[in-house]
Order: structure tokens, then sequence, then C-alpha cells
């Protein structure tokens, strides 16, 4: 193993290592109406979406009964309206994941008769930028919300191994 011999050397092997540690975080995963509530009537999705912030790499996951419901991906006016008519994607497996690829708005509703207007519909709204490597408990900046639970539905990974060795690398040059 080569000797690192100047401070710009450390310097330069250090931000290698951030940018591996950085790079390996993955996205999050998040599962409708949860804690407390899945893909149903009695969840007000409003409340439940107000307190996340989606970022491209992120994923939903629909929970439920596919006998009692699906999930229909629509456009703005077919959210708005209730209509099951046009869908972009039909889901209905009963444990649904969507990826979110891309920073936008999504729009999703129950195609069961009466389901949309009684409440099981969901605007998704996707942040442009990385996922936060921030825990999922972790207030939000500008947030009025108190941080979740520490069981939080929000389920992040961040790179551990290779964490650890770059603080171990880093006190070492350091010394």
């Amino acid at each position: 193993m080569a000797r690192i011999t100047s401070r710009s050397e450390a310097l330069a092997v250090m931000a290698v290592m951030a940018a591996a540690v950085f790079g390996m975080a993955s996205a999050a995963t998040y599962n409708v109406g949860e804690p407390g509530g899945s893909w149903d009537l009695q969840t007000n999705y409003g409340n439940w979406v107000s307190s996340k912030s989606f970022h491209p790499g992120d994923q939903i996951v629909f929970k439920y009964s596919p006998q009692l419901h699906d999930v229909l991906e629509v456009n703005k006016a077919d959210y708005d309206s209730c209509s099951t008519s046009n869908p972009i994607a039909t889901h209905n497996s009963g444990n649904d994941a969507i990826a979110l690829t891309s920073p936008g708005t999504r729009y999703f509703i129950c195609g069961f008769p009466n389901h949309c207007t009684g409440g099981m519909k969901l605007q998704i709204s996707i942040l442009p930028g990385a996922t936060s490597l921030a825990p999922a408990g972790a207030p939000k900046a500008n947030s009025p919300l108190p941080p979740s639970t520490p069981f939080s539905t929000a389920t992040k990974a961040t790179a551990t191994g290779f964490g650890l060795a770059a603080v171990m690398l880093a006190a070492a040059l350091m010394a």
C-alpha cells in the first residue's frame, strides 16, 4: 500500500472516500398510509403525504386487499374528477411497489366505485435532487410538523462499512 506523504494527498484520498460513502446511499421506501393505515378508506392521505419528502429513486408501496381495492395512476384531471376511464397504469397485486423516477407530481386513486370520492386518492410531489441522507425521523427544514416516531415507515439505507473506514482513514491521516 502506498504511503500518503502530503496534506493535499490526504485531502484527495478523503474526498474520494467521501464520494464513495455518499454515492452508496440508497433511496427511501414509503408504505402508503403507515403507520396505522394502508391503502384503505380510513386513512387521510393528505395528512400522510404532508410529512414526507419524496425524491427520484424513492419508491412508494401500496398494501391492500386486492378483492377490495386497486391502485390506478392517473393524470391530474382524472385525479381531480376521480375518473377511472383512462388510467396511466393499473396495479392490483395488493402489494404494489412504484418507483418514483423523476421530479414532478404523480396521482393515484382507487378504481373501485365511490372509493376515490370517499378519500382514496394520493398526490405525490417528487422533489428534484438526490435523496437526503438524514435519518428517516429527522425533522425537515422549515417543517411545522414535529419529527416522526423512531419507527418511521420510511426506510433509508446508508453506507455503513465504508463510512467507518472513511472516518478511520481521516483520523489516521490527521495524526
